[in-house]
């Protein structure tokens, strides 16, 4: 599979790559596809659920992470013309929360893929904001059976 340099910004497209529904949509643009890595992307709205005194709270920027993952395997199989299939975080190590994002602020997530086997994905993510990280993650995604 090769990498693209066009970004994607439809919501509705980036919407069916993911099997999550709004409100729980973490991720609204697709900035960067290539085998074994992707990049994302956020923009905090007032409207996120994850949204309290106008920052974006620390599960939402967990599960904006984890939603990268699935926009990499949502994007895989519309690649093969099939829909994307449901999964779920399976391991969490390695958090680090540096900062939280206000409203507004623009998030760029980067996947990067270690091994995919049977289902598994075992990933690191590291998000940024305003160039600066923000947030780093090693995280496993099971896809449901």
């Amino acid at each position: 599979m090769d990498g693209f340099t066009e970004k994607i910004t439809d919501k509705d497209f980036i919407g069916k790559l993911i099997p999550q529904k709004s409100p729980f949509v973490m991720v609204d643009k697709l900035l960067h596809f290539e085998d074994r890595k992707v990049i994302a992307g956020l923009t905090v709205s007032e409207e996120n659920i994850f949204t309290q005194n106008n920052i974006f709270a620390v599960p939402g920027l967990i599960e904006h992470m984890a939603q990268s993952v699935a926009l990499y395997t949502g994007y895989q199989f519309f690649l093969k013309k099939e829909d994307p299939p449901t999964g779920y975080i399976g391991a969490i190590k390695k958090t680090e929360i540096f900062e939280l994002p206000s409203i507004g602020k623009e998030l760029k997530t980067t996947v990067n893929i270690l091994h995919e086997i049977l289902g598994v994905t075992l990933v690191t993510a590291q998000t940024e904001c305003d160039n600066k990280v923000i947030a780093t993650i090693e995280m496993k995604t099971v896809l449901a059976p």
